[in-house]
């Protein structure tokens, strides 16, 4: 990973695979209330945004979405517990790199800082 940024990682543990296709945003909700980025992951389950290189991180309040219902939906596996993961989490110091790997299924999941 590079100096400074965010960067997710979802994958499905009901098939193994990356979380392609899933809808997810990074929000700054304090000093200020902002969209840092938004969009799909691609086929290795990250995010290909210039936020992982650490365009537009500051020090702050930070909320990733992970829209676990809609990822599973079009793909006919049911979704009764989860519907969208909001993951609060603090940046004192924007130069280090921030890792969110998400692991997931319909009923729970982990999601932790990673390296």
């Amino acid at each position: 990973m590079t100096a400074g940024g965010i960067s997710l990682h979802a994958v499905d543990v009901v098939s193994g695979h990356a979380a392609t296709g899933m809808w997810v945003t990074i929000r700054r909700i304090a000093p200020d209330d902002v969209t840092v980025a938004e969009g799909t992951l691609g086929t290795n389950g990250m995010l290909d945004h210039p936020v992982a290189a650490g365009e537009g991180i500051v020090a702050g309040v930070y909320v990733a979405s992970f829209a676990i219902r809609d990822f599973y939906t079009p793909r006919g596996i049911p979704c009764p517990f989860l519907d969208r993961l909001d993951f609060r989490f603090v940046i004192d110091d924007p130069g280090p790199h921030v890792h969110l790997p998400l692991k997931f299924s319909p009923w729970g999941l982990a999601l932790f800082r990673g390296v």
